[in-house]
């Protein structure tokens, strides 16, 4: 099984136990004199039985995603940290460009009398740097993708 497969079953897994707990939620009381919507204790096992299955693949793609090896050198678990702090950096500097643009900001001067509001930032270069991580989260994007399609699931 390649690790997009295994990928793909573990948002499987994790839907089913987040159904499976509403259910059991849904059926653990009743009214008295009525019958239970379902059997929550039969639903807790099917969940518990889910849980299972949904370690069993985390802790497979975890052993896949850190001695998978890319063409840079660096593991699948190097590429996924570097692409979650490319997004993170991505944000703070989309937000400190749209800061020092005021943008959010109510309202600009209504008198003359009124003092400006001036950037702290340039915005310019702020805009053409997240320009440039959004190209770099992009290509380390596509760089997982396609060995999530090469590497082989490791057991």
């Amino acid at each position: 099984m390649k690790l997009a497969e295994a990928l793909v079953l573990r948002g499987e897994a994790a839907r089913r136990v987040e159904q499976l707990r509403a259910r059991v939620a849904g059926s653990a009381r009743y009214q008295e004199g009525e019958e239970p919507a379902e059997d929550a204790a039969g639903l807790l096992d099917e969940a518990g039985e889910a849980l299972d299955e949904l370690e069993s693949l985390i802790r497979r793609i975890n052993r896949t995603n850190a001695a998978a090896v890319l063409a840079s050198g660096a593991t699948l678990t190097d590429a996924l940290a570097r692409r979650d702090v490319l997004r993170l950096r991505h944000a703070l500097v989309t937000d400190a460009a749209d800061a020092a643009a005021g943008r959010g900001q109510h309202g600009g001067r209504q008198l003359r009398s009124e003092l400006r509001m001036l950037a702290a930032l340039p915005v310019g270069e702020l805009r053409a740097q997240a320009d440039r991580i959004a190209r770099d989260i992009r290509e380390t994007d596509l760089l997982i993708q396609r060995s999530n399609w090469e590497v082989d699931l490791l057991d």
